[in-house]
This record gives structure tokens, sequence and C-alpha cells, in this order.
């Protein structure tokens, strides 16, 4: 199988679940949680960033390695920080507080490493968190696109739009740039309901199609996805489990769904497997804790049959 490849910034966990005193300490940021449910869901993962050379960087590192994601490309910022969020549980779920403003990711560059791993790659994908936090991290976003067209590596690219972190009308420019380029567009409703005005997924699919998405998965949540490839779309149920945190389980799918393409499986087979895989990741707490493997989610496809 070839690499699937993840572009962006990483983020140090601190979670506190309801009843706690304590913060646990863990690991996020998007598109490093999709590297991970990558990997775990059997892709050969690289992961492209560039954190500071402080503990939580290295834990970083050190929590990628035991992964099995390929970070030999990772840049070590020498006095630049690693970003951190903060999440906490209440009943109308989870509430994010970050510390992440200058972060050695975002000062990310596309350096000769990051074109080689992007070259061979089975996929790359991309956030529009990336694309947020920093003029340089959106550029480098951008640049890499371009290279892997140029080398027809197919681009994924998740919409995950974050209020807080700029403008509606900057975010909606940059995300309709990226979705003329991207091969598979990964929005959700809630997402596109809040930056483009869109409440149903039919007319979501239309949207992202028309501004050039060859496939669309929208995101609906415990409700499951629904899967375009622009001739047919299908509305895949939600896989029923007992949900605690639902943190990073849109990143789960959008993990588990691109190596399933990459091994081969067509786009339904393939949302199928990330419904289950996204369900399955919620039944713990944090990004990282319950994110499942091939064969987990295979038991479950099959104990769903």
């Amino acid at each position: 199988m070839k690499s699937v490849v993840a572009l962006g910034e990483p983020l140090y966990e601190f979670s506190r679940i309801p009843g706690a005193r304590h913060y646990a300490q863990g690991f996020g940021g998007d598109t490093s949680n999709f590297a991970v449910a990558a990997s775990r869901a059997g892709a050969r993962a690289v992961y492209l960033s560039r954190i500071g050379d402080d503990p939580f960087g290295e834990e970083l590192l050190g929590m990628w390695r035991a992964e099995a994601v390929d970070v030999s490309a990772v840049e070590v910022a020498v006095g630049e920080p690693t970003g951190l969020y903060f999440i906490t549980h209440g009943p109308q779920g989870h509430v994010f507080s970050y510390r992440r403003a200058g972060s050695a990711a975002s000062a990310m560059r596309l350096t000769p490493r990051f074109a080689s791993a992007i070259e061979r790659a089975g996929y790359l994908h991309v956030s529009g968190i990336s694309q947020a936090i920093s003029v340089a991290a959106c550029d480098t976003v951008f640049e890499a696109i371009a290279l892997a067209r140029q080398q027809a590596v197919p681009v994924s690219y998740d919409l995950n739009y974050r209020p807080r972190l700029w403008p509606a009308a900057r975010a909606r420019a940059i995300a309709e740039a990226t979705i003329a380029l991207c091969d598979l567009f990964l929005p959700s409703l809630d997402e596109a309901s809040a930056l483009l005005g869109i409440a149903s997924a039919d007319a979501l699919i239309d949207w992202s199609h028309e501004r050039g998405a060859r496939l669309v998965a929208v995101k609906a949540g415990a409700d499951g996805a629904v899967v375009s490839d622009g001739r047919t779309r299908v509305a895949i149920p939600g896989h029923r489990v007992a949900a605690l945190d639902a943190t990073g389980a849109g990143d789960c799918f959008a993990g588990v769904l691109v190596t399933r393409l990459v091994a081969g499986d067509p786009l339904l087979e393939a949302a199928r497997a990330a419904c289950v895989a996204a369900a399955l990741s919620t039944t713990g707490y944090g990004a990282l804790s319950a994110l499942p493997t091939w064969p987990q989610i295979a038991a479950a496809l099959n104990a769903a049959a």
C-alpha cells in the first residue's frame, strides 16, 4: 500500500473528564489524529509538521513513533513552542481552550523532506485548521496541494471550520479555493451550516461538486455519513455505541476512509468502515484513546452485517 501523508499542526492535550479534579495528558490536533487513525487502520502513515524543542514536542514524537507513524520529516524548531489545548466535558459536550498562538507549526514551510514524502504518497491529507492558524501555514497547504497535483497524488481536504480561528469570509474563500483542487472533500453538516448556511447533506454535496470536488463525504456525527462520487450518493447510517467523547471522531472517519481508498476499496465500502471506526473512537475520552485498529473495525463491520 502507498503511504497516507498528512500535513498540519499537532497539539498536546490536557483533558479533564467529568468528575475529575485534574487534567489528564494526551495528544491531539486534527491532522495528527488523522495520521494515528490511519496507522491503526493499517496505513503506512506519514506526518509532516513542525514542533517545538520542548517536552510537549518530545512526547508527541514518542507517541507518533509508538503508533508507527513515520515522522522522519517532522521539523523540531529551536526556541519555538508546541501548541496546547485544554478540553473539559459538560452537558453540552466537549469545550476546548487553546494555547497555540505562534506555535512552531504555524511557521511550517514546504521543505525538501515534505516534498519528497508527498511525491511518493498514495494520498495527501490537509485541513482547514492548518490554513487558519497562519498565513505561512495556509500558503504551505496550497504549495503541498500543488505539488501533489503535479505528481498525480490525490488530495483529501477536511473543512474543519473553527470560527474562533479566522473570519468567516476568509474561511469560506479559502475553502472554495481548496475544494477546487481536491479529490475528496470532507465537510460536516454542523460546519457547513455555520460557514455556508447549508443545512442538508444533499445541498452540501451539490455545492461541493459544483466547486470541483470529485468525491464528497459529508460527516453527520452519530447519524453516519452521506457520500457521493458525482453520479451516486448514499446515506450510511451511524454505528451505534455507548459514546463517551466525540473528540477526534471526524478525524478518525477521515483517516480510515482515506486508508481504505488507498487500499483499493470503493468509496461506499471505505465509508462504511470509516463510519464504524468513528463510532468506536467515541467510546473513550480524548482524541486518541479509543481510535480503533483494523481488526476491531473489521470485527464491528462483520457483526453489523
